[in-house]
């Protein structure tokens, strides 16, 4: 599937690319909010999803921080 092939991606990056993917991530969320508050985005499910990718993302730096 698509979200496992992601996950495992995100598990084999460093503590660095991993922080510096969810900034990415947090600055993409950011402007989606602001294209939604213009009436400007389209695919409002991409908020969603960006949404739940900072989620795993962050499960994935905490789960490496406890080895």
């Amino acid at each position: 599937m698509k979200i496992n092939k992601y996950v495992e991606d995100l598990r084999t990056k460093s503590a660095a690319e991993l922080n510096e993917e969810l900034v990415a991530a947090k600055k993409e969320l950011f402007n989606l909010r602001f294209q939604n508050a213009t009436n400007q985005l389209d695919n409002t499910s991409r908020i969603k999803e960006v949404r739940k990718n900072i989620a795993r993302i962050q499960t994935v730096i905490t789960a490496k921080a406890a080895e």
